[in-house]
């Protein structure tokens, strides 16, 4: 039981965590506001605003930037860590995403052709992130990690 005491003990875990749930939550909230329609789906899926990876990472990151100092090996390798996380969600998985709804188009063409296309479900699109989600994830992560860092 001290390892899950410990864990949750650690400020740098706690704000990574919590960087992601408040990050699922909004998106869940912004969601509803936009579309008028409640998906709990957006509470645990990818893409969409504010991007719950970035919002993660920098969470992480700017805890242990705070407990650690910048010159840390800590920092850096969640730095590092960081950046790879936040190119990959705008640029790896948008493309992703983009091919996904470029394929469901054809299919669907197809189909309204005639031609017997019975995929077993549609490819996901939302998968990746605009610059701008990912930059409102990584600032949302970091306002989390000053607050955990500061008031727990």
């Amino acid at each position: 039981m001290t390892f899950l005491a410990d864990m949750f003990a650690n400020k740098a875990f706690l704000s990574g965590l919590l960087g992601w749930l408040v990050a699922q939550v909004s998106k869940t909230i912004i969601y509803l506001i936009v579309n008028k329609e409640l998906r709990m789906e957006r509470m645990f899926g990818g893409g969409g605003m504010p991007s719950s990876h970035s919002a993660t990472v920098a969470g992480l990151t700017t805890a242990t930037g705070i407990i650690y100092g910048g010159g840390s090996i800590e920092f850096a390798i969640t730095f590092c860590l960081s950046m790879i996380v936040m190119y990959d969600a705008m640029n790896v998985r948008m493309e992703t995403g983009r091919q996904g709804k470029l394929l469901n188009d054809m299919v669907e063409i197809f189909q309204n052709m005639g031609k017997n296309i019975t995929p077993e479900e549609r490819l996901k699109e939302l998968v990746g992130h605009t610059p701008t989600q990912v930059l409102v994830g990584c600032i949302l992560g970091i306002l989390v990690a000053i607050c955990v860092c500061l008031y727990i």
